[in-house]
């Protein structure tokens, strides 16, 4: 979908820096990032335009979320396509096949954050689409300036499905900041999640 149609269908985004997240999460009980091209650009200082930020949590800890945002923030399960008010603090009641929550003030404001939900825990990072593909917590995660973000293999691994124009801009960005760790780590994941995918070449 065009960015025009979507903002006509869903309305704008307000502009968020990582700055606005650190400072969104300031007193959050839980364990939180920023994840999408925001992660990439900050490991690499390769700069290019956002249309939005991508905080992410732990799904188990939408009820700490709740209790954080309070009445601040309306957030919304947002799933194929659709929207609907999250009521519950039990993620298990929110749809099937959402990922994601997007927040706002009020109806009549700009969404303030698309927030992904992870499945893992505080000890332990899951890849959503395989969780045999895992990492510890305190490895997936870096931070600078109070800010926290994930590591760019994973955020690569999750861009590596959709191949965008974006997605490969940011591989190619991306790839002369990895180390050989890096590499191999992102090559022996996308070798198990997507066996034959065009980016194992460039790994080596």
């Amino acid at each position: 979908m065009e960015e025009a149609e979507f903002t006509r269908l869903y309305g704008d985004w307000a502009p968020r820096s990582p700055a606005d997240v650190r400072d969104f999460f300031d007193g959050y009980g839980g364990t939180w990032w920023i994840a999408g091209g925001w992660a990439l650009q900050a490991f690499t200082g390769v700069e290019r335009h956002h249309e939005d930020i991508d905080p992410g949590i732990l799904r188990a800890e939408l009820p700490l979320l709740r209790a954080h945002v309070g009445d601040r923030l309306h957030l919304w399960a947002a799933f194929s396509g659709a929207l609907k008010p999250v009521a519950s603090d039990d993620p298990d009641d929110l749809p099937d096949g959402c990922g994601q929550l997007w927040a706002r003030r009020s109806a009549a404001d700009p969404w303030e954050y698309d927030i992904l939900l992870g499945p893992g825990t505080t000890d332990e990072w899951q890849y959503r689409r395989d969780r045999s593909v895992r990492m510890p917590m305190a490895d997936a995660l870096w931070e600078r300036d109070g800010i926290r973000f994930l590591q760019p293999e994973i955020q690569l691994l999750y861009k590596a499905r959709g191949l965008r124009d974006k997605d490969r801009a940011d591989f190619d960005a991306t790839l002369p900041f990895l180390d050989d760790r890096r590499r191999a780590w992102l090559a022996e994941a996308l070798r198990r999640t997507i066996p034959g995918h065009p980016w194992l070449a460039a790994l080596g």
